[in-house]
């Protein structure tokens, strides 16, 4: 479930609960839509700690991540002045 489902779930989940005046009989729809908020806000708190902790692609200058992409070893030093 991504962020805009998430966010989609709580919008619809509190017009269910805070809008919505119609009474039903056999289920209430206040309690759905407080079960769509909560499942959204879950979601939304799944996601960002999914993306959080997320590498990125490959090999990023900077981040200090090497790749091995064969087996020679390249030695460079540096010049003294």
């Amino acid at each position: 479930m991504g962020m805009a489902l998430s966010l989609l779930l709580v919008a619809a989940g509190a017009i269910m609960r805070y809008a919505v005046t119609v009474t039903a009989e056999g289920f209430n729809l206040h309690t759905i839509g407080m079960i769509l908020m909560l499942v959204g806000g879950v979601g939304a708190v799944l996601s960002i700690a999914f993306w959080a902790t997320w590498g990125g692609f490959g090999n990023v200058a900077g981040r200090g991540s090497a790749v091995v992409t064969s087996d020679r070893t390249v030695v460079r030093e540096r010049e003294v002045l």
